[in-house]
C-alpha cells in the first residue's frame, strides 16, 4: 500500500515537473525569432484575445540617430536577456535599455571615430541588420555578437564595451577566412548568428552580380574568433555537390549561394538548419550551368562540424531570384497518426515545403514539374524542372493574366497595362528571363520574405505573411569592349551599365527599393559619393574593384560634374574575366505598377495567412494593411509588408510590417482583427514577446524607409493599463 501510494506521488510529482516545463517553454526572447527553433511563438497569455483591445504604450525609445538626408530602417527583432533590451540603430549602433521603461543604459558606436585610424571605407558601411546574438558562460561573461559593415563585433552585454580578447580588438573581418581574396568585395551579415556550445555559427550577405564573394557558412569560437569550420556552399573539388556545376572552375570564380538570413538549430541533435539563395548573377546563369548545389537549398549541417547531413534544393538553376528568404523553423506535427519532428520552409514563391528533421525526407510528397527551357540568351542553360510540393497549396498567386488586372484604376491606366502585359511572359511561375520582360510572380520580394513565419506548437498551425506583387524582369545585352579613346563621361556611362544599371535602371531612376540617381547632386559631393561607392550603404554593395579612375568617371556622370566630363579617360582597356563581364544585365528591379504608382494587379496586395501543417491545409486567409484612399471602394487591399508575425498563447497574432505603419493583433483561430494602432514610423520588423516584473510587453522597431515612408527611430513597447 505504501508503495502504491508512493508510486502515486511520484506521477503526481512527475506529471507536475513536465506541466512546469512546458509552460515555462517560450516565456523569453533571447534569440532572434524568439527562440533556436525560430517559430515565433511565445507562451504568455497575460495579453488574450479579450483584452488586447485595452493594449497602450508603455515605453518609446528614441535613437537619436536617424539619418534625415536618406532613407534609414530598422529591422531589427530585439533580444531580452536579465530584464535588458538589446537592439541595434539606423546608424548601426547597439544600444542596452531598460526593458521594463526603456530607459537607457549604454551605446557602442562601431564607427567612433576618435578610435578608428586608417580604417578602409568599408569600415564604415551601413548595413542592414535584424538581429543579435548573445552568449554567455553561465558566470561572469556575456556578449553580444552582431555585425556593421564588414566586422563581426563582440561587446560585453553588461557595459557595452568592446570585448577585444575576441578577434582583434573585439572583431573580426569577415572578408578574411573565406579560401579567396575577397578584400574588395562586399561582405557583410544581415542576419543574427547562432550560438552553439562555444561556437557562433554566421552566414553572409554578398553582392548578387557577377563580382560576388562565396557565401560558405561559417563556425567562430566565440572566446577567440578563431574559425572552427566551414562549409563551402559552392563545393570544391572532390566535395559532395562539386558534380552539379558543369564548369569544374566555377568555384574559383562563382559567388552567392549565401546565407543571408539566419540560422534555426535543434541543440539536442546538434544540428544547424541553414537557407540558401542563388548563385550571382542572379538573372542570368550561362557562366554557372548545372543545378548548381547548395545554392536556394534548406542545409542540414553538423552544427559542432559543419559536415552536411541533408539538403533540399527548392530551385534548380535559380534564373528568378529566388533566394530561400528564412530560416526553416523546427516544428513537431502530427502526420500519419504520429508526432513527427519536422523543419518548415516558407519561400518566396509561396510553397511551403516540409521535411523529417533528421532525413530530409518531404513529409508531402514533391513533384518535380517540367518547365520551359527555351531562352533568347546566348549560353544560358535552363534546368528541365522544378520541385513543387503537393501539400499545402501555394500561399500567393503564381499567374498574372488580363481578368487579373487592378479593376480599381482608371480605365487609361488598366489600358496601359493591358497593353504592356500583352508585351510580356507571363501566366507561369518559370517563364525564362526574356528581352522583352517577364512577369515574375510571386516578385523578388515573395511570397514570403526575411520576416519568417510563426508556428503554434499547441495547434500545429503555421502563420506567414505574403506579399502578392508582380515585377517585371527585362534583360539586355552589354558590350563589354572598351573603346580604344573615352573621356570620363564616356567610361562612365559605360560602367554605369556595367556595375549599376541592374539596380537603378537604365535612366538612372531607380525602381522597386532601389533609389534614383536623379538629383543625387544635390545630396553628395564628389568626395561623399567616392566613399559611398566604395563602401556601400545598407543594401547596396560597395565597388572596390573599381579603380580610381574608373570610379571618378562615374561619378563625373552620376552628379553630372560637367568640369570632369570631357576629361581622357587614360586608363589601359584590362583582360576581359569573362566571369565577370556577363553578357547581359537587367533594366533594374521593376515592379509592375499603374502610372499612378498603384500595384497592377487586383487586390488582395498583403495577406496573412493560417496553414494547418498537419494536414498541409490552408484555413484562412486575411488582407494584411490598407490604403485609405481604396478603402471605401475595395475595402481592406492589403499591401507589401516586411517584418514578420508573433503567435502567442492568449490567441493573438502580433504583426506590424505594412507601409500603412499600423501594428496589429488578429485572432489566430479565425484572422478576426482584434486591434491595430499607428506606430510613428512602419515597423519593418518582427515584434518581441517578453515579459518584466510580472507584465507581458509586445515591442517592435519602427524604422521606415522603405516602400516610400518616412523614416524613423523609434522603439515602442505596449502593454496592458
Amino acid at each position: 500500500m505504501n508503495i502504491q501510494r508512493f508510486y502515486l506521488a511520484f506521477v503526481a510529482l512527475a506529471v507536475i515537473t513536465i506541466g512546469c516545463k512546458q509552460k515555462a517553454a517560450y516565456t523569453d526572447w533571447k534569440v532572434m525569432g524568439g527562440s533556436k527553433d525560430g517559430i515565433h511563438y511565445s507562451s504568455l497569455s497575460q495579453i488574450d484575445t479579450g483584452n488586447v483591445a485595452k493594449l497602450t504604450i508603455a515605453w518609446t525609445y528614441h535613437t537619436k540617430d536617424m539619418d534625415t538626408a536618406h532613407p534609414a530602417q530598422i529591422q531589427c527583432n530585439p533580444i531580452i536577456i536579465d530584464g535588458v533590451l538589446y537592439g541595434t540603430t539606423p546608424q548601426m549602433k547597439l544600444f542596452a535599455v531598460d526593458a521594463a521603461t526603456g530607459q537607457q543604459k549604454w551605446v557602442y558606436n562601431p564607427f567612433d571615430t576618435s578610435t578608428i585610424k586608417g580604417a578602409p571605407s568599408y569600415y564604415f558601411m551601413l548595413n542592414t541588420c535584424r538581429g543579435i546574438t548573445y552568449w554567455s558562460d553561465g558566470k561572469d561573461a556575456k556578449r553580444i555578437f552582431f555585425t556593421a559593415g564588414s566586422f563581426l563585433n563582440c561587446v560585453n552585454a553588461d557595459n557595452g564595451q568592446p570585448d577585444k580578447s575576441f578577434g582583434t580588438d573585439g572583431k573580426i573581418d569577415l572578408h578574411d577566412n573565406l579560401g579567396r581574396d575577397v578584400k574588395n568585395l562586399y561582405v557583410t551579415s544581415t542576419s543574427a548568428g547562432m550560438i552553439y556550445k562555444d561556437l557562433i555559427i554566421i552566414g553572409t550577405r554578398v553582392d548578387e552580380g557577377a563580382n560576388a564573394a562565396p557565401g560558405h557558412i561559417r563556425a567562430f569560437d566565440v572566446h577567440t574568433g578563431q574559425l572552427k569550420w566551414i562549409f563551402h556552399t559552392i563545393p570544391q573539388p572532390g566535395e559532395y555537390g562539386f558534380d552539379t556545376w558543369e564548369d569544374t572552375t566555377a568555384y574559383k570564380h562563382i559567388g552567392g549561394a549565401n546565407s543571408w538570413s539566419g540560422f534555426s538549430l535543434d541543440e539536442d541533435r546538434g544540428i544547424v538548419f541553414a537557407p540558401t539563395g542563388s548563385a550571382s548573377f542572379d538573372f542570368y546563369g550561362g557562366k554557372r550551368k548545372g543545378s548548381t548545389l547548395f545554392a536556394n537549398c534548406v542545409l542540414a549541417l553538423d552544427a559542432a562540424t559543419g559536415k552536411r547531413i541533408w539538403h533540399f534544393q527548392t530551385i534548380h538553376h535559380d534564373v528568378w531570384d529566388k533566394d530561400v528568404p528564412t530560416p526553416p523553423i523546427l516544428v513537431t506535427v502530427t502526420h500519419d497518426g504520429k508526432k513527427t519532428d519536422a523543419v518548415a520552409q516558407t519561400t518566396k514563391t509561396g510553397f511551403v515545403f516540409l521535411f523529417d528533421r533528421a532525413t530530409g525526407q518531404p513529409l508531402f510528397p514533391v513533384e518535380e514539374k517540367p518547365v520551359s527551357t527555351e531562352t533568347e540568351l546566348a549560353g544560358e542553360k535552363l534546368w528541365p524542372t522544378q520541385p513543387v510540393p503537393t501539400k499545402p497549396a501555394p500561399f500567393v498567386r503564381h499567374s498574372f493574366t488580363q481578368p487579373d488586372i487592378n479593376p480599381f484604376l482608371p480605365d487609361s491606366s488598366r489600358k496601359d497595362i493591358a497593353a504592356k502585359l500583352a508585351k510580356y511572359k507571363t501566366g507561369n511561375m518559370f517563364n525564362p528571363p526574356s528581352k522583352e520582360g517577364t512577369v515574375i510572380l510571386p516578385g523578388f520580394d515573395g511570397g514570403a520574405e526575411w520576416g519568417g513565419p510563426a508556428f503554434d506548437p499547441a495547434t500545429g498551425i503555421l502563420y506567414v505573411n505574403a506579399n502578392e506583387m508582380a515585377w517585371v524582369l527585362t534583360m539586355i545585352e552589354v558590350k563589354n569592349e572598351a573603346p580604344k579613346q573615352e573621356t570620363w563621361l564616356d567610361a562612365g556611362q559605360r560602367l554605369y551599365k556595367q556595375t549599376c544599371m541592374a539596380c537603378h535602371g537604365p535612366e538612372c531612376k531607380g525602381a522597386g527599393n532601389v533609389p534614383t540617381l536623379i538629383g543625387i547632386n544635390k545630396k553628395y559631393n564628389e568626395q561623399q559619393f567616392l566613399q559611398l561607392i566604395t563602401g556601400g550603404r545598407r543594401m547596396m554593395p560597395a565597388f572596390k574593384q573599381l579603380t580610381e579612375e574608373e570610379q571618378h568617371s562615374i561619378a563625373s556622370f552620376i552628379l553630372d560634374i560637367k568640369s570632369n566630363q570631357h576629361q581622357a579617360f587614360t586608363q589601359k582597356p584590362q583582360p576581359v574575366d569573362t566571369f565577370l563581364h556577363l553578357p547581359y544585365t537587367i533594366t533594374g528591379y521593376n515592379k509592375f505598377l499603374s502610372k499612378e504608382g498603384y500595384n497592377a494587379m487586383s487586390p488582395p496586395w498583403g495577406t496573412l495567412n493560417a496553414i494547418d501543417l498537419n494536414k498541409g491545409e490552408i484555413l484562412w486567409k486575411v488582407p494584411l494593411g490598407e490604403y485609405a484612399e481604396f478603402k471605401d471602394k475595395a475595402g481592406v487591399t492589403g499591401t507589401e509588408n516586411y517584418g514578420g508575425p508573433v503567435v502567442t498563447a492568449g490567441g493573438v497574432i502580433f504583426i506590424a510590417a505594412t507601409r500603412d505603419g499600423k501594428i496589429r493583433a488578429f485572432n489566430k483561430t479565425n484572422g478576426k482583427l482584434l486591434w491595430e494602432a499607428d506606430l510613428p514610423a512602419p515597423g519593418f520588423a518582427t515584434p518581441a514577446v517578453y515579459q518584466q516584473n510580472g507584465k507581458e510587453y509586445l515591442v517592435i522597431a519602427c524604422g521606415g524607409g522603405k516602400l516610400g515612408t518616412k523614416s524613423g527611430d523609434a522603439y515602442v513597447a505596449f502593454a496592458l493599463p
